[in-house]
């Protein structure tokens, strides 16, 4: 049924960081099932455009091919997402790929997410520990609060969120959505909780909350719904808290 069917894809490509930016048509035959990551494989295994062309292969990143990595997010049709997600039956055609323009580009649909792990690195967003020995149990989270904790800890660091803010940008030094997120999650936890002032502090200060604009893209482009304005809200309360405490120099926790 699908014999001699054909799909469509218009992609923004450019050969390096400094290089004009460029559109290329590739026609290639349609299977059943196709994922952009697979329509994109296929170019790769014959790299020649619509005009008939040889062209070099299209360049991006992968990994898991099950939206757990986030390295293959794009514009997909105007729209950031995950290419290995994005099924080729549900898009419209021609299909559009460019790179997220939040980020600079490194070559083709391949970009460089330095500048929201740069901000991971700001806020603190691990849980810190003494050494590398076995440390004993650590201390218990409560049901309740460890159930949204988990929902914060499905952040994928897939940057579609920073994409879809219109906060971030070149002329902004806005954190974004997700480091705001991992905030409040290490914040919860028992041990994170040590370096709680010391995030505060951060994302209280330029870059941090007071650049958020509350357009709420984030948490509706996310691919693992992740609540993301709902943290932005909570942090908020609990910088109040803090500008509070520091201004009558009381450290105890709240």
């Amino acid at each position: 049924m699908s014999e001699g069917k054909t799909v469509t894809l218009i992609i923004k490509r450019q050969d390096g960081p400094d290089s004009t930016s460029y559109t290329e048509e590739f026609n290639i035959p349609y299977r059943e099932n196709m994922n952009v990551i697979s329509a994109l494989m296929e170019i790769r295994r014959n790299p020649v455009n619509a005009k008939g062309e040889k062209t070099t292969p299209v360049y991006w990143e992968m990994g898991c091919l099950e939206e757990v990595c986030g390295a293959c997010s794009m514009n997909i049709n105007g729209k950031p997402r995950q290419a290995c997600t994005a099924l080729i039956d549900q898009l419209e055609q021609p299909i559009r790929l460019e790179p997220m323009s939040t980020f600079p580009v490194v070559r083709d649909l391949a970009v460089d997410r330095s500048r929201m792990f740069d901000s991971l690195k700001r806020v603190k967003a691990w849980i810190p520990i003494d050494g590398t020995y076995d440390l004993g149990p650590g201390p218990r989270m409560p049901e309740t609060k460890r159930q949204w904790a988990y929902e914060l800890s499905k952040c994928m660091t897939c940057g579609v969120c920073l994409e879809a803010c219109p906060n971030v940008n070149s002329k902004s030094n806005f954190i974004g959505p997700a480091p705001l997120s991992q905030v409040r999650l290490f914040n919860a936890h028992p041990t994170g909780a040590y370096h709680k002032k010391e995030r505060m502090e951060t994302i209280m200060g330029d870059g941090g909350l007071a650049n958020c604009g509350n357009s709420q893209n984030c948490v509706q482009s996310c691919p693992k719904g992740i609540p993301l304005t709902t943290s932005i809200a909570a942090l908020n309360r609990e910088a109040t808290v803090q500008s509070f405490k520091s201004f009558f120099g009381s450290d105890y926790n709240v």
